[in-house]
């Protein structure tokens, strides 16, 4: 039974308590791998669903909210774990794809987790595969819609990256009719197997510092990596170019880099500008070397 080859572990959330990773085996993989590849031209995946899509990423997902005023984020509780065959095969008869009984098993037993073990244990996706971010984009689609809808008619720019949803608004008290719309839609397409998560239910506006996906957005309409981040690259930069930066942290130092510049590439440029027009080489030089 293939929804039981997964390597099962665990690690710690950023908040309180652990996420459960379950790690299908390697020909296990490769198999999902495939079902995605026929599956990609045949299903609809929304628009404004921004995670796991090519060309698009968490900077992308910020710049639809950075000329807002005010700012609302939703978070779906235990996303991936909540999602079941059921779910999923619903969606693709809403996308008029029909499948037929040896398909269905195929897709349970292949792109599924049985957490359980048992024999009849229930099937939900996992944190570890690759297929399940693709499943669960496709899963989300005629929800994603109806709600795009509801917001353009109230003038709300709305994105979903994975199980954070955004909504933001240049009009004041906009965003307060938005929670109680989403539990309604969440109910209509999927019971109560998707929930939001109240603890994580987050209201801002310009006169707070706001961030969507870990990105800042500035006041002046612009999407930033942030001061403390400038700050702790900044430092390191000048370690480095004072011999005085180890080589864990000049490997740490080379991915803030390139988070910075597919967010924020003017701050890199005035690091050049400080520091020399080849920093950014000798920083990967000196890692080649070792």
């Amino acid at each position: 039974r293939p929804s039981t080859h997964y390597k099962v572990y665990k690690i710690p959330k950023r908040s309180i308590g652990f996420r459960l990773i379950a790690q299908p085996t390697k020909k296990l993989k490769h198999i999902q791998k495939l079902i995605v590849d026929l599956l990609l031209n045949k299903v609809k995946v929304h628009k404004n669903a921004t995670a796991y899509i090519k060309g698009k990423n968490i900077s992308f997902n910020a710049s639809i909210h950075k000329n807002s005023e005010y700012l609302l984020k939703l978070d779906l509780e235990n996303f991936f774990n909540s999602i079941k065959p059921g779910m999923f095969f619903k969606e693709l008869e809403r996308q008029n794809i029909r499948l037929s009984n040896e398909d269905t098993a195929i897709l349970e037993q292949f792109c599924f987790w049985n957490r359980s073990k048992r024999k009849n244990g229930a099937l939900v996706l996992s944190v570890g595969a690759p297929s399940s971010p693709f499943i669960s984009n496709v899963l989300m689609y005629t929800f994603d819609q109806e709600l795009y809808e509801f917001c353009a008619s109230k003038k709300i720019a709305y994105s979903r990256y994975a199980d954070d949803m955004t909504f933001s608004t240049k009009e004041k008290n906009v965003l307060l009719s938005i929670h109680k719309h989403v539990d309604f839609l969440l109910i209509k397409y999927f019971s109560k197997n998707l929930r939001i998560n109240d603890l994580k239910v987050v209201y801002s506006s310009k006169a707070h510092n706001r961030h969507v996906t870990g990105v800042t957005l500035t006041n002046d309409n612009e999407i930033s990596i942030g001061r403390d981040k400038k700050r702790l690259i900044s430092a390191m930069v000048y370690n480095f170019k004072n011999n005085s930066l180890g080589l864990d942290d000049t490997h740490t130092l080379q991915g803030l880099i390139g988070y910075a510049f597919s967010i924020e590439p003017d701050f890199i440029k005035r690091l050049q500008a400080k520091y020399g027009s080849t920093i950014l080489e000798d920083i990967n030089k000196n890692l080649l070397r070792t």
